[in-house]
């Protein structure tokens, strides 16, 4: 009797202790519950290779708006660094299925990095945990502070492509850890949401600079409406 009763006071005791998805409020086991899982897989691309050509080809999970970016602006701004492990290992999923992966065995990601000023605000850099998840399920290896950001830039929302470039000029510089041991694989970006390509575009520009490989780019999510399935699934 005793046994029972201490199992009913710790299935009453988890049941009150689940955290709520910081989506919906809802219990959840996880980072999310079952309901908001399945509305941000719907917002997945169904060609996510899509922007994969050119100097710099990017490789994008889905669409920015919607759930999706309420899950981006909640990982960022209301402090629930969790939602990255499940949007990282989405990322991967998707990835090791793209011809891109299959063509390049070995791989290092490195995080689009934060301004020291904003990395304190936040407390954690989201490219980074993203990468982190990336990398649990791909197995690449992971170079966190591959990149610094050395200078402070202006919000990009709402400046032109040029302007964009401008802003970002000179912003980053070699990470302490690779100038001293230049990773032996190609490097693949990774960073949360990919608008005209200015930022990671300044990254790869740091790294060719010293005679590293980019193989390309990763993202969650694009604010490019050009795709070709509307961005979701159904």
């Amino acid at each position: 009797m005793a046994k029972e009763l201490q199992k009913l006071k710790n299935a009453l005791l988890s049941l009150f202790l689940k955290p709520n998805c910081p989506l919906c409020d809802r219990p959840a086991d996880i980072e999310l519950c079952e309901y908001c899982q399945r509305q941000l897989k719907r917002c997945q691309l169904n060609q996510p290779s899509y922007l994969w050509q050119g100097e710099l080809p990017v490789f994008v999970w889905g669409n920015y708006g919607g759930v999706l970016k309420r899950a981006l602006a909640a990982l960022k701004y209301e402090d629930q660094p969790q939602l990255a492990r499940p949007m990282g290992h989405w990322l991967g999923e998707a990835w090791l299925k793209s011809p891109a992966a299959k063509r390049a065995k070995k791989l290092t990601a490195i995080p689009i990095p934060l301004h020291s000023t904003k990395l304190k605000q936040r407390g954690f850099n989201q490219a980074e945990l993203i990468a982190q998840s990336f990398c649990e399920f791909t197995g690449y290896k992971q170079q966190p502070q591959g990149l610094e950001r050395v200078r402070a830039t202006e919000a990009q929302f709402g400046l032109s492509g040029e302007e964009r470039a401008q802003n970002l000029a000179d912003a980053f510089i070699l990470g302490k850890n690779l100038r001293q041991r230049p990773p032996t694989s190609p490097v693949l970006l990774v960073d949360d949401i990919y608008t005209t390509g200015a930022t990671v575009k300044s990254a790869a520009k740091i790294l060719h600079q010293q005679g590293i490989s980019v193989y390309g780019v990763v993202a969650i999510a694009t604010t490019n409406r050009d795709t070709p399935d509307a961005g979701t699934r159904r």
